[in-house]
């Protein structure tokens, strides 16, 4: 697998950015492993046979940036920040539209066999949660949150996340660390209330 630099990819983010189809066509594959990476590490907590696979989320993600027409492209960090945003989405959609609720909306009684099957589908349960979470850290602190985005669902490093956010390492770090306080606190009133 060859390794492309930043600066490459960068370039031919600002080229297609201003309309260039060539540089598309060469930033394709450049991007495709590193998305499907991605994808993979977002899924490997899905269950065996999730209706939902990793090439799909991965496509669904590219054909969204595909055609993204306004966003004008900073670099190879803001392109990953967006396709991780991308991917968040994608998966609270699909975890919406099968009827996950927060609060065990919709649970149904099951026997011990059925179990295993049905504990599984409480990820897509866990997501909604976490979006919703995500959501009430924005309206408290918007930067937090968006760091939240950026290393967990992007996989940015620090420094790559810093280098979005414009802020330096230690910022990201500590708002990081502050955020999953936040967060875990506030996904255990969820876990809590469902009891």
């Amino acid at each position: 697998m060859t390794t492309h630099s930043p600066q490459e990819i960068t370039r031919l983010l600002l080229a297609w950015g201003e309309g260039d189809e060539s540089a598309l066509a060469a930033l394709t594959p450049m991007v495709y492993a590193e998305l499907r990476r991605r994808a993979h590490r977002y899924m490997s907590g899905e269950r065996a046979g999730h209706t939902l696979q990793t090439t799909a989320l991965v496509n669904e993600a590219y054909l969204r940036l595909v055609d993204s027409q306004n966003v004008r492209w900073q670099n190879r960090a803001h392109f990953f920040a967006v396709s991780a945003e991308l991917m968040r989405r994608i998966l609270v959609d699909f975890a919406r539209s099968r009827g996950y609720q927060k609060r065990g909306g919709g649970a149904r009684h099951v026997e011990l066999d059925e179990a295993a099957y049905v504990v599984a589908d409480d990820r897509g349960a866990e997501m909604v949660a976490l979006d919703e979470a995500l959501k009430a850290l924005a309206e408290l602190d918007a930067r937090q949150a968006r760091i939240v985005e950026l290393r967990y669902f992007g996989g940015l490093s620090d420094a790559e996340s810093a280098e979005v956010l414009n802020v330096s390492v230690g910022t990201v770090r500590r708002d990081w660390t502050l955020a999953r306080a936040w967060l875990l606190k506030e996904l255990s009133k969820t876990v809590t209330s469902d009891e």
